[in-house]
């Protein structure tokens, strides 16, 4: 009877091993070429064992890799790398676990230091991904935590921040209203404090927690030295006359029970002060440390601030304005759209900047989906919004596998092996770049 049991053994062993072959035989097929049909998708296994053979498909915009990576997508669950700052580990422990790189990676980047200003309010999984894909030792880090956010949600992101010596909470918290002057308001919180810290950083860029880095920081800074070496980035024009209502009519910020939102009212507003011409741009920038410290002191900086208190989405116009001044530190009086800082696919630019959004819109705003990431790699901008990993899980993976590589490959010094995300992997993704 032990003779027969270990020869059913054998050949179930047998089967198995023979199954587990001709899926990722199959796999790889379907990866490599594009068959006019997709009637079936690979074991469940195979998303997770290969993935990066995957990611390279989605990458290059293969629709049999897409087909398969929504079927992946559904049925994969992989423990939240949030757990260990949950349940408060150790920092060591942390840094290894999450992979933060600890070291500067280049001379270059070593004596060039960024700051970063991130605002956020959810997700905290998304938090963690972004922060330590753009997290070195060198630059520095404030976050602004929207004071609505849910108690358990800010002792994790503080139990994180712990662990650094140069990320750290901003002094003052502001209840976040989407296109309110609270938005504004939380940025300068951070500049204030960052203006203040030992540090003596370049540069400063905002983002928020639904962000993420297309280039690495080498790149970067590369990007500033080549094309803004000692200027701004603030991508506006004069003020259209279809956004005129934004400052021309006085506007309020609601906020009660969760639910919080900016509306007009019947006032209408003064004309902006010291004679101001009034742009519209973007509310993402990347400015000088002397142009921060200018609109901080500056008295039209500060009069411009207090009267966009009650103006539409007022970060939009702001910063733009200011860096139009010709006497601003760095400015860039006759500037435009220039500056690849954010790649977003809005729903009015479909069919001409984009072809169209393979996620869904929030707020007119594509939320990436599989079918988005080649067009993302081969974007020249420095960052791209927006991304929700609970929703589009390989998304996020697939683009933290390529960004990590590319760093690493990038890198002039000795690499650690915590700093690879997988060690055992049988494939290495392919770049193209």
């Amino acid at each position: 009877m032990n003779q027969l049991d270990a020869t059913k053994s054998g050949f179930l062993l047998c089967i198995g091993v023979c199954i587990f072959i001709c899926t990722f035989i199959y796999l790889r097929n379907t990866l490599s070429k594009e068959p006019s049909e997709q009637k079936s998708f690979p074991d469940i296994a195979e998303c997770g064992f290969y993935p990066d053979e995957l990611c390279s498909a989605l990458f290059e915009g293969k629709s049999a890799a897409n087909q398969i990576g929504h079927f992946c997508q559904q049925i994969s669950h992989q423990p939240e790398m949030s757990d260990c700052i949950r349940s408060s580990c150790n920092c060591s422990t942390v840094l290894k676990s999450l992979h933060f790189i600890t070291r500067p990676l280049s001379e270059e980047e070593g004596n060039f230091s960024l700051a970063y200003i991130i605002t956020i309010h959810k997700e905290l999984e998304m938090f963690v991904k972004l922060l330590r894909a753009i997290y070195l030792p060198q630059n520095v880090y404030c976050i602004h935590i929207d004071e609505k956010s849910p108690q358990d949600y800010k002792t994790a992101v503080q139990t994180l921040v712990n662990c650094f010596e140069n990320v750290f909470i901003s002094s003052k918290r502001e209840n976040v209203v989407y296109a309110g002057f609270s938005r504004l308001q939380a940025d300068i919180n951070c500049m204030k404090d960052l203006v203040n810290i030992k540090t003596q950083w370049n540069y400063i860029i905002n983002l928020c927690g639904q962000d993420y880095p297309i280039k690495t920081n080498k790149e970067i800074i590369q990007y500033i030295k080549s094309k803004w070496n000692d200027k701004n980035i603030t991508p506006g024009v004069v003020q259209p006359p279809h956004m005129k209502h934004r400052t021309h009519v006085s506007y309020k910020e609601y906020v009660h029970s969760g639910t919080s939102y900016v509306y007009p009212t019947k006032n209408m507003k003064d004309d902006p002060p010291h004679n101001l011409t009034i742009y519209f741009g973007s509310a993402y920038y990347v400015l000088t440390r002397k142009f921060v410290e200018f609109t901080l002191t500056d008295v039209r900086a500060k009069d411009l601030l207090e009267w966009s208190k009650d103006t539409y989405s007022p970060d939009e116009h702001y910063w733009v304005t200011l860096n139009r001044l010709s006497d601003a530190p760095a400015a860039t009086p006759n500037a435009e759209w220039e500056g690849n800082i954010r790649a977003i696919k809005w729903k009015d630019q479909e069919g001409v900047v984009h072809n169209g959004c393979k996620g869904h819109y929030i707020r007119d705003i594509c939320v990436y989906g599989l079918g988005d990431l080649q067009w993302i790699i081969e974007s020249p901008h420095l960052f791209a919004n927006k991304f929700e990993p609970k929703t589009y899980p390989l998304v996020m993976d697939c683009l933290e596998r390529r960004y990590r590589l590319k760093v690493l490959q990038q890198a002039e010094v000795a690499l650690e092996a915590h700093w690879y995300f997988q060690e055992s992997n049988y494939f290495n993704m392919k770049l193209n770049v």
